[in-house]
């Protein structure tokens, strides 16, 4: 009986002792950002598209002058705004997990955009979210990242490889409205695993390049576009080339799986559309013979 009680003392100590370990370790490994001009409804509905409830993690704000920082002479004015509207959850995973990004309200920059961007940056192997409580470009969103990244490790992540990150999204951004969101990116992707060699490149060299890269995905690309991927590469170089050249590596799975899921998706959405069409034809035709009766 005595043994009885003292194990009985023990699990109910264990039970109102705060957690340690892998379950303490939940609140340090995620972080939710949140644009300081929201509103509470704004928030909840943000927290909402997050999957989780204000307070089970920390919670951290970024602002306007926050993303100017970043996106000033890189993106127009008129997408940066004047107020801070996107947010973000991001969550750590193990080292070769690799990244895991999707997005709700987000009209301009796609997931395949932010993994690609990410990586430059630095951030490999974590789980985001980008939100918003109403449609935005999304173009902000890195900002929230980095600042949940550096708080979440203590570490800072290198400043030019920051400003590189979100000039390649915005690039492919730009680049996707004509070209696609894949192609767009694995044009980049491309060019970062040859950094070492265009360093070395003039300028009309470098443009060859990029020529040769586009028509492997059977892409033209206009005399601007060519001229912003020849300053997003110029950038590239000033980061480490074979630490960038792992990265892409690192990332170019899930892009590809990315890349497969819609194509999967959109197929579903076709034969369903089809299916829909289809029945639609088959009452139309029924109601038709019974008119004709």
């Amino acid at each position: 009986m005595k043994m009885k009680k003292l194990l009985s003392i023990f699990l109910a100590a264990c039970l109102l002792t705060p957690a340690t370990g892998a379950f303490a370790d939940v609140e340090t490994e995620a972080r939710a950002v949140i644009g300081a001009d929201l509103t509470e409804q704004n928030i909840a509905d943000v927290y909402a598209a997050f999957g989780i409830s204000r307070g089970s993690v920390a919670e951290l704000e970024v602002t306007n002058a926050d993303e100017r920082e970043y996106l000033t002479g890189y993106v127009d004015d008129s997408l940066i705004g004047t107020r801070a509207i996107s947010c973000v959850y991001i969550e750590l995973m193990p080292e070769g997990s690799g990244l895991d990004v999707t997005t709700s309200n987000i009209s301009w920059c796609k997931p395949e955009m932010y993994v690609s961007a990410l990586a430059t940056a630095g951030i490999t192997d974590a789980r985001v979210i980008v939100a918003a409580p109403f449609e935005v470009s999304g173009t902000a969103a890195l900002t929230g990242v980095y600042l949940a990244y550096e708080d979440i490790t203590g570490e800072t992540l290198d400043e030019t490889a920051k400003l590189v990150g979100t000039q390649e999204l915005t690039m492919t951004a730009e680049l996707a409205d004509q070209i696609g969101s894949f192609d767009s990116v694995e044009i980049v992707n491309e060019l970062k695993l040859i950094l070492d060699e265009t360093q070395n490149m003039t300028d009309d060299e470098l443009r060859a390049q990029i020529e040769e890269i586009a028509s492997q995905y059977n892409v033209s690309l206009t005399d601007s576009q060519m001229d912003q991927l020849i300053s997003l590469c110029r950038s590239l170089e000033k980061l480490n080339s074979d630490e960038l050249k792992a990265k892409v590596e690192s990332v170019q799975k899930t892009i590809k799986k990315m890349a497969e899921a819609k194509t999967k998706a959109k197929s579903f959405a076709e034969s369903i559309k089809n299916l829909v069409s289809a029945v639609g034809e088959f009452f139309q035709r029924i109601f038709s013979s019974f008119k004709r009766k």
